[in-house]
């Protein structure tokens, strides 16, 4: 008996059709990869990903994939090109070795700030998308896009899934008196992100205007050169109209927060001079509690110091990318798993069935 139902097992397992990949071998960074294939009831795949003497990146693939559905999952530490790069050998790999069909798990889809033309600059998104497609990508599962526009950089499916269920569930569980919050966008382009928290949650809504610094489209480029001093002798071509420069107002606040718990949302937290520039002046006019609720929680440089020593009360992000040694530093910051939701997508992928149910009760502008 021991025997039939051990052969069953393995038969089981050998024609499940699909494989789950991690393309880091880094201990944080297959930190998720485990809790997916947990939650799926499979092992992780067998594959080698390393760094040779001279920083190039080599993949070994231990196991057969000919013919299945191959998932690689790849979350983003602060060595951003090196997990790309990761992420493209190992797709390539498999599928030179036959793999039907692969999918890219990444939760955080780096370059997605470089999704517009920045005067001389280029739309390194859409470079990104079209080297994964080369590699061998068949589709990507990914959560909360910078831009939702940037699904059309790519030539196969995108399925952009939500955080915001696992942030509100957070909210109304691990926040005392969340009836008494009142949802902020920290600038006018998150408002209708917070207006879709704030609706859900039945709470107000504030709106923050004005910036705390230069913004990169308000960078020198030298579209002044030649230095409008220089004297020009015949025709000067034509005159266009003196454009007005713009001048930032400072911040302030639309709506009333005072006496209040004030929880600003956004789609991921890098530098946080913004936030805690925020917070402040939530303090200001009066909010006795301020919380920062973000999907992707990059914490880059000396942000969790900043944090520590800022107004804010807690930072809570999903662990779409790993920041261990960011909460070691900082205790404000708290973790939501998606693990999930993201298994969950692998699963419905593979066996053919609607996504649509990830996406119940989701808005448009979430």
């Amino acid at each position: 008996c021991y025997c039939l139902s051990y052969g069953y097992s393995k038969m089981n397992i050998s024609k499940s059709g699909y494989r789950v990949f991690s393309a880091n071998s880094t201990t944080a960074c297959t930190e998720l990869a485990k809790r997916i294939t947990e939650r799926l009831g499979v092992e992780l795949g067998k594959s080698v990903v390393y760094q040779e003497a001279n920083r190039e990146t080599r993949v070994d693939v231990k196991e057969s994939v000919r013919g299945q559905d191959i998932f690689i999952i790849q979350t983003i530490p602060r060595d951003v090109n090196t997990a790309i790069m990761e992420l493209l050998v190992m797709a390539y790999a498999l599928k030179t070795s036959c793999a039907k069909n692969i999918i890219g798990v990444i939760p955080y889809f780096p370059y997605s700030k470089q999704c517009k033309m920045r005067k001389r600059g280029s739309i390194v998104c859409k470079l990104l998308a079209s080297m994964l497609a080369k590699a061998g990508l068949t589709h990507i599962i990914t959560m909360d896009l910078h831009q939702k526009e940037i699904q059309g950089f790519f030539s196969f499916p995108v399925d952009n899934l939500r955080a915001s269920p696992f942030l509100i569930q957070y909210i109304q569980e691990e926040i005392p008196d969340y009836r008494n919050a009142i949802i902020v966008a920290k600038t006018p382009s998150a408002a209708k992100r917070a207006q879709s928290y704030a609706e859900r949650l039945r709470l107000g809504l504030a709106v923050m205007h004005g910036e705390a610094h230069h913004s990169e489209s308000d960078m020198a480029d030298g579209r002044h050169s030649p230095p409008l001093s220089r004297t020009t002798t015949g025709h000067t071509g034509l005159e266009l109209p003196l454009m007005m420069a713009k001048e930032k107002p400072p911040i302030t606040v639309v709506g009333d927060v005072g006496g209040r718990i004030a929880i600003i949302v956004d789609d991921m937290i890098d530098d946080v001079e913004d936030f805690v520039a925020a917070a402040e002046i939530l303090k200001e006019r009066g909010a006795y509690k301020i919380y920062i609720m973000a999907t992707h929680g990059l914490l880059s440089a000396d942000a969790p110091r900043l944090i520590e020593e800022s107004a804010i009360d807690e930072v809570v992000v999903t662990n779409t990318v790993p920041h261990e040694v960011q909460k070691l530093q900082c205790p404000k910051i708290k973790t939501v798993d998606v693990s999930m939701i993201l298994a969950e997508a692998i699963r419905r992928i593979h066996n053919g069935e609607s996504m649509a149910y990830l996406f119940r009760n989701i808005a448009v502008d979430d």
